[in-house]
């Protein structure tokens, strides 16, 4: 996804006047040609990221489009006040793209790892977010952004499914049957696998934020299980407002709020929180057989 977010940006670059990108060291080496091609427009401000958002801020006040990016936890975790008042206090737009994501870098330790990360952008005002499932489905991402000037949060990641939707934004319902499971972004193919054999709709989506309520309303029976690969219970108010009035019973899978502490791999990490295809089984079928 990393790869894909290099090439397209660097395209956007070279393709649009008003795109500028502002880097914080991660992934600069990626970016060296088109910052010799376009000095005036791709900034590295080394390792501050409070600066880099800052920055952001300053230049799309004079009518450029900036792209940010750096790992999720300091983009968002460190940087949160910067997003707070740079962007949104001074009500100006930028594409913030992050990697490492949850636990991608788990053998880095906590300090590279932000779970939280969504769930602190959703109390700030105006993020759209998407969290690709495929890396086929980040270049509609980034050329749709650069078509506005809204705040935007693309989130990449190492896990990927097999398949790509591209035109993933809104609920796509993939599996038709009962009990309906939410699979966002790379949680998809754990969940079919989890679900395989089971008697559930399965729908797909890589826009989070803002959330398809509509689309939820008409394909939801009374139970809904969403499975998200960032905290759990980030999307329970999202839910429980688009269900409001209707019976529902509802299951929020994602990242416990426990630290797992021996650094391991990703497959571990999923693993501890119950987020790979035996421990999403296991959660569905009980929370199903109640």
């Amino acid at each position: 996804m990393r790869e894909t977010f290099v090439a397209t940006t660097t395209d956007l670059l070279n393709e649009d006047p008003r795109t500028a990108l502002v880097l914080a060291d991660i992934s600069a080496e990626a970016f060296v040609t088109a910052r010799r091609r376009h000095p005036d427009r791709v900034l590295n401000v080394g390792i501050r990221e409070q600066l880099m958002v800052g920055v952001a801020g300053g230049l799309a006040l004079t009518g450029l489009r900036p792209y940010l990016h750096s790992y999720a936890p300091f983009a968002v975790d460190r940087a949160y006040e910067q997003l707070k008042l740079d962007l949104g206090h001074q009500d100006t737009g930028a594409v913030m793209v992050t990697i490492g994501g949850s636990y991608d870098a788990a053998a880095e330790g906590y300090t590279h790892q932000s779970p939280g990360d969504v769930a602190l952008l959703d109390t700030l005002e105006g993020w759209t977010v998407h969290v690709p499932g495929h890396h086929d489905e980040v270049p509609a991402m980034l050329r749709e952004a650069a078509r506005h000037d809204d705040r935007v949060y693309v989130r990449l990641g190492s896990q990927e499914n097999r398949r790509a939707y591209p035109d993933g934004g809104r609920l796509r319902l993939l599996r038709r049957g009962g009990p309906l499971i939410v699979a966002v972004g790379p949680m998809l193919d754990p969940v079919l696998e989890a679900t395989e054999g089971l008697d559930v709709a399965i729908a797909y989506t890589n826009r989070p934020r803002p959330f398809d309520a509509e689309g939820l309303r008409a394909l939801t029976d009374r139970e809904v299980v969403l499975v998200e690969p960032y905290l759990a219970g980030t999307s329970a108010a999202v839910v429980s407002a688009a269900l409001e009035g209707l019976p529902h019973r509802a299951m929020h899978l994602g990242v416990g709020r426990h630290e797992v502490r021996r650094y391991g791999s990703p497959k571990d990490h999923a693993r501890a929180h119950g987020l790979d295809a035996a421990g999403l089984r296991a959660s569905i079928i009980d929370f199903l057989g109640r």
